[in-house]
C-alpha cells in the first residue's frame, strides 16, 4: 500500500476535525453519564423517554470514541485506532440517525458528524492497514 503525502494544511484540517468531533462527543459522554436525568431530558427529550440503560450505553460509547478520535495518534500508541474510532463513529451516527428518524426527529446534527467522521476515517485510514 502506498503511503500518501498530505498537505500541512490537510493535516492541521483532519486534526482540528477530530479534536471538535472529540470535545462534542466527550462533553455529549459527560452529559449523559452524570446529569441527573431530569435536567438531560430537558436538554435531550429523548434521553427522558428510553431506559436510562440506554443513555448510559450511549454515553459509554460516546466517550470512548471521543478518546478514541484523538489519543492513539497523539500519543503515537496504536494510532491506527484512531481511524477504527472515526468509522466507529460513523457507524454510531448512522444508528443515531435510524433512532432519530423512527421517532420524528431531525437527523441533521447526526449526518453531519458521521460526514466529519467519514472524513477523518478517511484522512487516518492509513494506518488502519497496519491492523490486519
Amino acid at each position: 500500500m502506498a503511503i500518501r503525502k498530505f498537505s500541512k494544511g490537510l493535516h492541521i484540517a483532519l486534526w482540528l476535525t477530530q479534536v471538535l468531533l472529540s470535545v462534542t462527543l466527550v462533553w455529549g459522554a459527560w452529559m449523559k453519564l452524570f446529569q441527573p436525568a431530569e435536567a438531560l431530558s430537558a436538554i435531550w427529550p429523548w434521553t427522558g423517554q428510553v431506559p436510562p440503560l440506554l443513555v448510559k450505553l450511549t454515553g459509554i460509547a460516546d466517550l470512548l470514541a471521543g478518546v478514541g478520535l484523538v489519543l492513539p495518534a497523539l500519543t503515537n500508541i496504536r494510532p491506527a485506532f484512531t481511524f477504527v474510532a472515526a468509522a466507529g463513529v460513523v457507524v454510531l451516527m448512522v444508528c443515531a440517525m435510524v433512532f432519530h428518524l423512527s421517532r420524528g426527529e431531525s437527523p441533521v446534527f447526526n449526518i453531519v458528524f458521521g460526514a466529519l467522521a467519514a472524513w477523518v476515517a478517511w484522512g487516518r485510514q492509513e494506518g488502519a492497514a497496519s491492523l490486519c
